[in-house]
C-alpha cells in the first residue's frame, strides 16, 4: 500500500483520488531511496508507473510553497507536459506549484509562472536555457535534479545542454537519473553527473519484450510497403493503432494514403508539426477521436496512452531498443496486444539485430490472399533456378 511508503496524509489523498491502488515495483522500490535523498539509477519498462516513483517522494521532500529547488529535464515537449501533469495532480492537496517549460509555444505564460515563483520546473534542454538566459529563472537553489529518458536526450543531441544546466546547479544536489538503456556515452555522463555509489534500481530486463504483446514480422518486397500495410489495417480488428515510421515525410505520406481510400480517423505526430496541433493531435488519439496515429520515435516513450490495442512498424527500426520501446505502446497494464513490423530484405540485418537483443527469433507471417510480389525473405516463394557453371575445359596434353 502507499500508505506504507512514509508519504504524507495530502499526497496519500491525492494518491486515492488518481485512483492508484497498490504501488508498481518501480515505485515500492524507488520511493524510500527518494525520501532518503540518494542519488538513484533507475530502469523500468514503460507502462510501469515511473513518473509517479519520482513525483511522489520529490513532492514529500519539497513539503511546502518556497524557492524553485526541482528541476525535472525531459527529451521532448510531450513527454515535459505529461510529467507536468502529475506533478499538478499529485500536489493537488498541497500548496506546491509547478510550471513547464517547453519550446514551440509563447515565452508569457512560462514568464509569468516563473515570476510569481514555482517549486518545480519541467523542461526540455533548449527552452529552459532560453529562460536562463534571459535572467526568468535561477538554479542556485536546487536541491533535486530528474533527468528523465537520458538515452532519448543522448539520440536527440541534448546532451551538450544538459551538461550546461547541471553546471548552474549546486553540485551538493540529489540526482535522480531514468535511462533505458546505458551505453558508454550514458555511463560516463551518469558518472559524472550523480554522487558516487548512487542506488541502482533496475524493473524488468531491458532487453526484453512484455508478455502481454504479440509480435511478428511481415516480410514484402520493399515496393509493397504501403500496400501491405494499408491491408493489415484493413483485416485487422483494431480499437486504436499506433504507426511509427522512419522519417517525417513518411508519416505525412503514409496519413495521405491511409486517408484517401480508407473511412479510418487519422492524425500524425512529428516534430515539424506546430505544437498546437501536436497537443491536440495526441488528445485526440488518447480519447478516441482518431482510430491511428502516425507517428515517428516522438511518441515511441514514456507518454502515457492506454489503450493502444496494435503498434505497426512501417519500417524495421536501426536501433534495437527502439523497437522495444516502440512495441512497448501496445500490451499494458497487463492488457494483451500486437505488434506487426514490415520487413523488405534491406532491413533484415535490422531485424536480425533486434533477434540478438531481445534473445528470441522472431515470427515470420504471410497475410493472406495478400498478391505478393517475389522476394527470397518469403519462405514459400518459388526457388530461383540456379544457373548452370560453364563446362570446365580440358587441358590437351601435349
Amino acid at each position: 500500500m502507499f500508505s506504507d511508503l512514509s508519504l504524507p496524509a495530502e499526497i496519500i489523498q491525492a494518491v486515492d483520488k488518481a485512483g492508484y491502488t497498490h504501488p508498481t515495483a518501480i515505485q515500492a522500490n524507488a520511493i524510500p531511496v527518494i525520501l532518503d535523498g540518494q542519488d538513484l539509477i533507475g530502469a523500468s519498462q514503460t507502462g510501469t508507473g515511473k513518473t509517479a516513483a519520482f513525483a511522489l517522494p520529490i513532492l514529500a521532500n519539497l513539503n511546502k510553497h518556497g524557492a524553485l529547488r526541482c528541476l525535472v529535464l525531459e527529451p521532448t515537449r510531450e513527454l515535459a507536459a505529461q510529467v507536468n501533469e502529475h506533478f499538478e495532480n499529485l500536489g493537488e492537496f498541497t500548496n506546491l506549484r509547478s510550471t513547464l517549460i517547453h519550446g514551440g509555444v509563447g515565452y508569457g505564460r512560462q514568464t509569468e509562472d516563473l515570476r510569481n515563483g514555482v517549486d518545480t520546473v519541467v523542461a526540455t534542454p533548449g527552452r529552459l536555457l532560453d529562460h536562463i538566459g534571459r535572467g526568468n529563472l535561477s538554479l542556485d537553489k536546487i536541491s533535486v535534479i530528474v533527468l528523465d529518458e537520458v538515452d532519448r536526450m543522448l539520440d536527440m543531441g541534448f546532451l551538450p545542454d544538459v551538461r550546461k544546466i547541471l553546471n548552474k546547479c549546486p553540485k551538493n544536489r540529489q540526482t535522480l537519473f531514468f535511462s533505458a538503456t546505458m551505453p558508454p556515452a550514458i555511463q560516463g555522463f551518469a558518472d559524472w553527473a550523480l554522487r558516487e555509489n548512487p542506488a541502482e534500481i533496475e524493473i524488468g530486463q531491458r532487453r526484453s519484450v512484455p508478455d502481454t504483446v504479440n509480435h511478428a514480422f511481415y516480410p514484402v518486397a520493399s515496393d509493397q510497403r504501403d500496400d501491405l500495410i494499408v491491408a493489415l489495417l484493413q483485416r485487422t480488428n483494431f480499437e486504436s493503432v499506433m504507426v511509427f515510421t522512419r522519417t517525417k515525410k513518411e508519416a505525412d505520406t503514409l496519413t495521405r494514403e491511409i486517408k484517401k481510400d480508407h473511412p479510418y480517423s487519422v492524425t500524425t505526430l512529428h516534430s515539424d508539426i506546430p505544437q498546437r496541433d501536436r497537443t491536440k493531435a495526441l488528445q485526440g488519439f488518447r480519447e478516441g477521436r482518431y482510430q491511428v496515429i502516425i507517428a515517428t520515435d516522438l511518441a515511441a516513450r514514456g507518454l502515457d496512452i492506454s489503450g493502444v490495442t496494435h503498434v505497426f512498424n512501417y519500417r524495421v527500426p536501426e536501433n534495437a531498443e527502439d523497437y522495444v520501446h516502440r512495441i512497448g505502446r501496445t500490451g499494458r497494464a497487463q492488457s494483451e496486444g500486437d505488434a506487426f513490423t514490415i520487413l523488405s530484405a534491406d532491413e533484415l540485418p535490422f531485424a536480425e539485430s533486434i533477434e540478438r537483443f531481445i534473445g528470441k527469433k522472431i515470427e515470420r507471417r504471410k497475410l493472406d490472399d495478400f498478391p505478393y510480389l517475389y522476394t527470397t525473405l518469403l519462405e514459400d516463394a518459388p526457388a530461383r533456378k540456379k544457373k548452370k557453371a560453364p563446362p570446365r575445359l580440358r587441358r590437351r596434353r601435349r
